[in-house]
């Protein structure tokens, strides 16, 4: 009897092959995976013919759109978790996902171990292989990129030769990886970190004149989007609206120099309309209701939870404790953002507003209906600078010197 595998199928070229290639040189039967993750314009239907065709003995396709959202996406956006200040981790958010599905099916299906179709120089070779240890430090994790040794065109060849059902060819230019937070593109003309992307990679933001420049408010609850211009819907739904309304003025893009888990400095480009436009808005709700030194703290913390999640530590203790704080700093962060996108790349908050926000006009008014006790100041003032003009009198301007 066979032993069993079970592949995260993506459908494309690495993957299928990895398909006939597990079955073939490996003897296993071959479970494939794939999971909807909110990959725009995708036939999961076809998506299994492939596998079949390919070899799979069975082919386990899901609906993870919701899990993705509430699971994932939400403890990040409640984190306002960028990677080096810009990425707002669009794969890294998935990888996790998928690898928690690749266990409990390995699971299901008796299945001895679990296979992924990354290479050996990418990040997300270690989120599938951390993160599987983190769910079953037992099971075994097959990376056949990583072994068989095959550059894209000896792919194409062997997928050619074994009469595979493959999408790609030589003229496929981009690599593209989707989700609902966004996408991400690589290969061709933008592994010059020097050449300007061109037009024809962009999805989201491909601008077609139609729509220069739009408003929005979006309403949150306890940290918690729940509507944009008044109207409630689902976190799914709220994302992509925004990737519609924000994207569709040019907002989201990004165009950036990344430092890799491996070592390797690449340039990578997304688009995340809604992405960056919730992060943006949820910290400035942040900044007008979480008190002074929570918020400091919550800032100095989010860049650790963003290494963690890019790093694939996603299922770690260390991360799981800082999801633990940061949902316990939004028990007031409620009320609303207004933002206005467009032309072009621009977005920006344009007015916030909550019934617990801690802006208090009549302390920060210069006006006649200041309510500041000035006197105060002078003893405050005082007393905090007391540590430092007690160091310099003592040494480094004594008295009479």
């Amino acid at each position: 009897m066979k032993e069993k595998v079970v592949l995260a199928y993506s459908g494309g070229l690495d993957t299928s092959v990895a398909v006939h290639w597990l079955s073939e040189a490996k003897g296993y039967d071959v479970i494939a995976l794939s999971l909807d993750v909110g990959q725009a314009d995708t036939d999961f239907g076809a998506i299994k013919e492939r596998a079949l065709q390919a070899g799979a003995v069975e082919v386990v396709v899901k609906d993870a759109k919701e899990e993705m959202a509430e699971e994932y996406v939400l403890p990040s956006l409640l984190a306002n978790a960028l990677y080096e200040g810009k990425y707002p981790l669009v794969s890294a958010l998935s990888r996790p996902l998928i690898v928690s599905h690749l266990i409990s099916t390995a699971k299901e299906f008796s299945a001895s171990a679990v296979a992924h179709g990354c290479t050996g120089k990418g990040n997300d070779q270690v989120r599938f292989e951390v993160g599987a240890l983190g769910l079953d430090p037992y099971i075994d994790v097959i990376a056949p990129v990583r072994e068989w040794n095959m550059t894209r065109e000896d792919s194409i060849r062997y997928a050619k030769e074994h009469n595979l059902a493959i999408t790609a060819s030589k003229d496929r230019i981009y690599s593209i990886d989707e989700n609902l937070w966004g996408r991400a593109i690589e290969c061709g003309i933008l592994e010059d970190p020097w050449s300007e992307p061109p037009v024809d990679v962009f999805s989201y933001t491909a601008n077609d004149g139609t729509r220069l420049e739009t408003e929005v408010v979006i309403a949150f609850e306890e940290g918690v989007p729940k509507s944009v211009n008044g109207r409630e819907m689902s976190l799914v739904d709220l994302i992509n609206e925004l990737n519609v309304l924000a994207g569709s003025c040019g907002f989201g893009r990004i165009d950036m120099v990344e430092s890799r888990r491996v070592g390797i400095k690449s340039r990578e480009v997304y688009e995340c309309p809604a992405a960056l436009a919730l992060i943006l808005a949820h910290q400035d709700l942040e900044a007008l209701t979480l008190e002074r030194d929570l918020l400091h703290e919550k800032l100095r913390l989010e860049p650790r939870f963003a290494d963690l999640v890019y790093d694939g530590l996603w299922f770690s203790p260390l991360r799981e404790a800082l999801s633990a704080f940061m949902t316990s700093t939004q028990k007031y962060v409620t009320g609303e953002v207004k933002m206005r996108f467009g032309p072009g790349p621009v977005g920006k908050v344009t007015g916030r507003r909550s019934e617990v926000g801690l802006y208090d006009y009549n302390l920060a008014t210069y006006d006649e209906a200041d309510s500041f006790n000035h006197e105060d100041a002078k003893g405050f003032v005082r007393i905090f600078g007391l540590g430092i003009a007690t160091w310099a009198k003592r040494q480094t301007v004594p008295k009479g010197k």
